[in-house]
């Protein structure tokens, strides 16, 4: 049930989540920069810069922090444990394979809980462990016996969900509920599902078990947020995200992109979770640490997101903002921009940078510097500096009613540039 007592008109009424089963209002992110995201081909995190992006996603309010497998390296157990020498709100988790001497490990760095995986598909069982599906659930039961009596939360995820015969996946989660699993996880290892499949393994599921569902998607056909999404909707209770969706080969659902989607699904609910406007300073460190851009198509911050340019658009814009816009860039920390320098701009963009100007010029004059700007943006695009100082130039040639020849003299951008 949604948290909001009432409907937001700029929301969409068409295809609403409204299933017993959905938990669209009622999520956790297990948010794996730390763990998928150093699995990205540009990723190396020192300690220091660990913890940096571990503050900043405390700050943001995730609920849980996946962090790599002690196993992996000296330095993984040391950071491990460092972060959780921090006191985060934050739980901590690593993510472990299903083996007794990596469970040890990792209980030993004093971690809140251990994401214990192992591939199911027949792929994985063949060319990569080796193992039959009676090995996996005796291993597992083992793993699991022993993380749980540590006093320690555990959840048991398959590896290549997707891919491994449905009536083998099934029997290995029924028999891990049984053993009290905080949670069973599926992970789109490939990223070959689609939604309406992930929808049905989780109805699925969510029929089989008692206890949490959590997903991983990978992003390798452009589905992962979706899945996600569709994945709340069936049942599934936690989900994982990486800061710009790094990790493995083309990575998971975004922090960011995840947090768009869940905001336009239920607002009030997400913004009572999370310190939205942190978004973009995460997205920085993490950027830099990668050394990659943020992209300027980003979800919520990359330069793009609430820049406006048609003159129609803008004109909307101008007058209510839901026309355009599904998500209030106020709520990120965000400003709209609408680009008025171009040959697609409107007269109503440039009336509105008048107003902001507080220059006195009527709609006419508006109407007409509107026209020039088309004209010369069909040369090239004017800056915003270019056209604030048209504009001004206008409005003082008015005094003298010399500002028709403004407009007149100027043939070229580079005339208003060199002014």
């Amino acid at each position: 049930m949604s948290s909001s007592s009432t409907k937001d008109p700029s929301r969409s009424s068409i295809g609403s989540a409204s299933s017993y089963l959905s938990n669209v209002s009622n999520f956790k992110i297990i948010e794996s920069t730390l763990r998928e995201g150093e699995q990205f081909a540009n990723a190396f995190f020192t300690t220091e810069k660990k913890i940096e992006i571990a503050k900043a996603l405390d700050e943001f309010g995730v609920e849980y922090l996946e962090l790599t497998s002690p196993a992996a390296s000296t330095q993984s157990y040391n950071d491990c444990k460092a972060i959780v020498g921090l006191g985060l709100k934050a739980k901590i988790l690593t993510h472990v394979r299903c083996h007794m001497d990596d469970a040890k490990l990792a209980v030993q760095t004093g971690v809140d809980g251990l994401d214990v995986v192992i591939g199911t598909s027949s792929y994985l069982r063949e060319f990569s462990h080796g193992k039959d599906m009676q090995y996996i659930i005796d291993t597992a039961t083992e793993v699991i016996n022993y993380v749980k009596g540590e006093g320690l939360e555990v959840r048991f995820s398959s590896e290549d969900s997707f891919r491994s015969d449905i009536v083998d996946l099934l029997n290995l989660y029924r028999a891990v509920d049984k053993l009290g699993v905080n949670r069973v996880g599926i992970a789109d290892t490939v990223g070959c599902a689609s939604p309406d499949q992930v929808a049905e393994l989780v109805r699925t599921l969510r029929a089989i078990v008692s206890c949490d569902i959590e997903c991983h998607f990978h992003n390798d056909t452009g589905c992962a947020i979706a899945n996600a999404y569709a994945a709340l909707q069936n049942g599934a209770t936690h989900v994982d995200t990486s800061v710009l969706g790094i990790g493995e080969r083309n990575g998971i659902p975004s922090l960011g992109g995840f947090i768009a989607r869940m905001y336009a699904a239920d607002k009030e609910y997400v913004k009572s979770k999370y310190n939205l406007h942190k978004l973009r300073d995460i997205e920085n460190i993490v950027a830099d640490a990668v050394g990659v851009s943020v992209p300027f198509n980003n979800y919520i911050t990359g330069y793009c997101a609430f820049t406006h340019k048609a003159g129609i658009h803008a004109k909307a814009i101008l007058n209510n903002p839901s026309t355009y816009e599904i998500l209030r860039p106020e709520d990120f920390g965000m400003t709209r921009y609408v680009a008025i320098g171009h040959r697609l701009t409107g007269w109503n963009a440039v009336k509105n940078r008048v107003e902001q100007l507080g220059l006195p010029l009527t709609d006419a004059d508006c109407k007409q510097i509107t026209n020039k700007i088309k004209n010369l943006a069909d040369i090239r695009p004017l800056s915003l500096d270019d056209v604030d100082k048209l504009l001004r130039k206008y409005g003082q040639a008015k005094e003298d009613n010399s500002h028709h020849a403004i407009l007149e003299n100027i043939d070229t951008p580079d005339q208003i540039t060199e002014w």
